[in-house]
């Protein structure tokens, strides 16, 4: 049961994300030049096609070969890739919510006109900023011996953990959490800000007697729709999955009840994947007649052995 709902998000997911990517790199193609916004969900789909890989290679092992996770280098090597793919995944998305905001928000502030102007310069600087914090992460888990120091008892078939053991995992997990904080802190202010755009903008609607949703009202609600979702699955994706997939790893590794969290670690990506495509219309039209064609050709397939 775990391997086939396992088997069943990575095939979803990877085909999901590689049809963004492809409707995206064909745009590149066919203009010869790439948008920043075609650039940023090419970037997005293949962090989360690696995340989902990674998640994916790493179940398989588990599952069947969970001996191999006795040498820690191996362990450290998946909880490394992991980490860097679920960052950059974070990143490119919270990158997305800036460019909604800085794109659609209305301000008349000297600062925020100033960020619009220059929104690509900013997007690569937050990109850049966060890269550092993860090296500098990886630098600071180099100083500190965490769960690699996990020994498995063959007989009692339990995780002994000495309380310096203990101190440095709980460390490392604060640690882990603090590189969440920055792309966590840029889609709440983002959020909040594109909100009071909305309202200041419904407002001025109201004063002047406008009784219909203009095209800026219904721009407003349909990013502020992209944004809340992004935000509340990013919310449950990194204080519930993530943080007790990791509690479970550190301390119970070998309970069976990590089988069932590891699924939660595809819900965040496979979510926010589906939000995109159904709240882009160039891909939920692109996505609508991929089907419509998929569904003609069982059709005739089917039909072919009647």
């Amino acid at each position: 049961m775990f391997m086939t709902l396992m088997t069943a998000g990575f095939i979803t997911g990877m085909l999901g994300n590689v049809f963004i990517g492809l409707v995206n790199c064909y745009d590149w193609v066919k203009n010869h030049k790439v948008t920043f916004i075609n650039f940023i969900l090419i970037c997005l789909a293949v962090s989360r096609m690696s995340s989902l890989l990674v998640v994916f290679v790493d179940a398989i092992i588990w599952e069947l070969a969970p001996h191999v996770y006795d040498s820690s280098s191996l362990a450290k090597c998946f909880d490394i890739l992991w980490i860097m793919t679920d960052q950059l995944s974070i990143w490119f998305a919270t990158c997305l919510s800036i460019f909604y905001f800085l794109k659609i928000a209305h301000f008349s502030h000297p600062l925020f006109l100033w960020l619009k102007w220059r929104m690509r310069s900013m997007i690569v600087v937050f990109l850049a900023f966060s890269l550092f914090l993860l090296i500098f992460y990886f630098l600071l888990l180099g100083t500190l011996p965490i769960f690699m120091e996990i020994y498995m008892m063959a007989k009692s078939n339990q995780t002994l953990f000495s309380d310096t053991h203990e101190t440095i995992a709980v460390k490392n997990l604060i640690v882990f959490h603090l590189t969440y904080l920055i792309p966590f802190l840029v889609s709440l202010v983002s959020l909040l800000l594109l909100f009071l755009s909305l309202v200041k903008h419904s407002r001025n609607c109201h004063l002047i007697s406008t009784s219909s949703e203009d095209s800026r009202t219904k721009v407003h609600k349909k990013a502020m729709k992209m944004l809340l979702s992004f935000f509340i699955l990013f919310i449950i994706h990194i204080f519930f999955f993530v943080q007790l997939t990791r509690w479970l790893f550190m301390f119970y590794p070998m309970n069976s009840s990590v089988n069932l969290v590891m699924l939660t670690l595809d819900i965040f990506p496979l979510s926010h994947l589906y939000i995109l495509i159904l709240g882009n219309s160039k891909l939920r039209q692109i996505a609508v007649r991929a089907l419509q064609h998929l569904k003609s050709q069982l059709q005739e397939i089917l039909q072919s052995f009647y």
